[in-house]
């Protein structure tokens, strides 16, 4: 694996943690320069002074309102995710096979059929990646561990992230009706639910409810833009007016009203095709309090993944930008790259001879696959071969998901401290490539 992707025997060797000052405020950065100067002298001249956008408070930590999503296989591991959170905001580390990252596991695994030592190699990577990015953060911003609930060591990936000592735990691609239960012993870390739409965020609530927990915010995914795997359960509906930000961001705060729960106590962090700072401008006056983005971090130069990776991001044009059913039964948006086209072009054939298999890498990671369960109806191929071949840049084999919307940068691969100033002030920096 390239050595941008891989750590060595300190995992932080390669990025010298930022020397800041003790008494954190998440919009120093922003508003002093001197500051902004020594702490990562990048842009060479004070432009911002102040940010008038409102802070993001979950369980007493004052954030920047900007969360950078989690993105797998590897895409967002501690690099981007502790990046993210020493500048004050939320970094989430994607849960999904870290293995990858780690020479001495991918070692002992990646020719393994033992399942159990495969997963165990697994939590080993998960636990190294989130004290790493808890390190690399030093008491800044948050970090969090996303997992997937269509994973099938999903129970097992949440209480490993809580031990390791992750902040918060963020759950989509699925309802995480247990969540609660699974996390009781650690009353500490924000529980955050990904959803789609009204309906979604009011069972969910009425489910805690009922377990006297309340999720510590909401993420709300509008299928319509976002990258991966998307909050739609058919493609034909993606575009489907309920999942609109104006509706569901309403929808949402109509629920919290009628439930007796305070705004303030559950923020929404709308996630989707963001990518400049008058979209936050403007979500954040609809009532959202933040917003989520994952294709514009995974581009930065701190995203943990290959530079041909980012290069096959930043230079899709839309046209190159596709929708299809993924393996785990939703819809999934990617870059048509050699592999996806030719994937496409026999789809419906694989489909009408699915048939149930062993997995084919001995992992099982999906608690429901296409491939191995013969569903018909679902994607017909390998996921996690195909995004670990992605996360290493190989462009003619890998899987490569992204969201619809142009970049902030346009082709120009930039640091993640430009992009958070892009997105709370509007001011780019340097000519975009």
């Amino acid at each position: 694996m390239h050595g941008d992707c891989c750590h060595n025997t300190n995992p932080l060797a390669h990025l010298p943690a930022p020397s800041l000052p003790g008494n954190f405020d998440p919009y120093q950065f922003f508003k002093n320069p001197r500051l902004l100067q020594s702490a990562v002298p990048i842009i060479p001249k004070p432009i911002v002074q102040q940010t008038a956008l409102p802070p993001l408070i979950i369980k007493n930590h004052q954030l920047l309102p900007i969360v950078q999503g989690g993105m797998g296989v590897g895409v967002s591991a501690h690099r981007l995710a502790g990046t993210v959170a020493s500048l004050g905001a939320m970094g989430t580390i994607s849960s999904v096979d870290l293995r990858r990252h780690h020479p001495d596991l991918m070692a002992a695994t990646a020719k393994s059929r033992d399942k159990a030592a495969i997963n165990a190699a697994n939590l080993v990577a998960l636990d190294r990646e989130v004290r790493a990015a808890l390190d690399l953060a030093q008491g800044r911003g948050m970090v969090a561990v996303n997992v997937m609930r269509a994973v099938a060591e999903y129970a097992a990936y949440v209480r490993q992230s809580c031990e390791s000592g992750a902040q918060a735990i963020v759950v989509g691609a699925g309802l995480p009706l247990d969540l609660p239960e699974l996390t009781a012993a650690f009353p500490d870390v924000a529980l955050i639910p990904v959803l789609s739409d009204a309906r979604g965020i009011a069972l969910v609530l009425k489910k805690w409810m009922r377990r006297n927990r309340l999720p510590d915010a909401i993420v709300i995914e509008n299928p319509r833009f976002a990258a991966g795997h998307l909050g739609a359960p058919r493609i034909e509906e993606i575009n489907a007016p309920q999942y609109a930000f104006p509706r569901v961001i309403e929808g949402a705060l109509q629920v919290l009203r009628e439930l007796g729960i305070e705004r303030e106590r559950i923020p929404l962090i709308a996630a989707g095709g963001i990518h400049g700072h008058e979209q936050v401008r403007g979500l954040l006056n609809l009532g959202a309090s933040a917003v989520q983005l994952g294709t514009p971090f995974a581009v930065t130069e701190e995203g943990d993944a290959h530079p041909e990776f980012k290069r096959v991001l930043a230079e899709a044009r839309p046209e190159d930008i596709v929708t299809f059913m993924s393996t785990a039964g939703l819809p999934a948006r990617a870059v048509k790259t050699p592999w996806l086209e030719s994937y496409l072009l026999k789809e419906e054939k694989l489909c009408t001879k699915a048939h149930k298999r062993d997995c084919i890498v001995s992992f099982d990671c999906l608690h429901q696959c296409g491939l191995r369960d013969g569903d018909a109806k679902a994607g017909q191929f390998c996921i996690d071969l195909r995004l670990g071949y992605a996360l290493k840049g190989d462009v003619q084999r890998g899987l490569f998901f992204r969201g619809s919307e142009p970049l902030p940068f346009g082709r120009a691969i930039r640091p993640v401290r430009e992009l958070l100033q892009y997105l709370l002030t509007g001011f780019a920096g340097v000519q975009a490539a």
